[in-house]
């Protein structure tokens, strides 16, 4: 049985850049950092993968790969964003802190069980910062029981790709 996330993995432009985000900016410790100079096949390379670890003790990880083909842009939320949870008193403050030191700050939305804001990580990801609500227990009760016929109703009726 699957115990939890252990780590998601994403490309970065600069390992340096990228731990000022999420060490400096957002609070996430660099919990290691290591260069592969060698595939499992045998290849040369040179990557550095970082981690970074999560409250619940998962990580976030990336990996740097100069001259390794990458079309690093402004991802839409819909494409890729990164969610994590905080608490309603932190998410205030890193609202306040992304718009002090100018980076991409939105929100606060209200989906009813969370609310979220969202920040643009060096690297163009979405990052979300979502605090539960009183109503999240509730929501995801329900949410459980109904999620199997949304999906069924969802493909019966979507629109054909384009």
């Amino acid at each position: 049985m699957i115990k939890g996330l252990h780590h998601n993995a994403y490309r970065c432009r600069d390992s340096e850049e990228t731990r000022r985000f999420y060490e400096d900016f957002l609070g996430l410790p660099l919990a290691d950092a290591f260069e592969i100079t060698e595939t499992k096949t045998g290849r040369k390379t040179s990557v550095l993968h970082s981690f970074y670890r999560l409250g619940d003790g998962s990580f976030l990880a990336f990996f740097e790969a100069p001259g390794r083909p990458f079309e690093f842009k402004a991802q839409h939320d819909y494409d890729l964003h990164i969610a994590l949870e905080v608490d309603r008193e932190a998410q205030h403050e890193l609202f306040e802190k992304g718009k002090a030191a100018g980076i991409e700050t939105r929100g606060v939305a209200d989906h009813g069980f969370i609310h979220s804001i969202y920040f643009r990580d060096p690297n163009g990801y979405v990052i979300e910062l979502a605090a539960r609500t009183d109503s999240a227990a509730g929501y995801a009760a329900e949410a459980e029981q109904n999620a199997h016929g949304a999906l069924a109703r969802w493909q019966e009726t979507k629109s054909p790709p384009k």
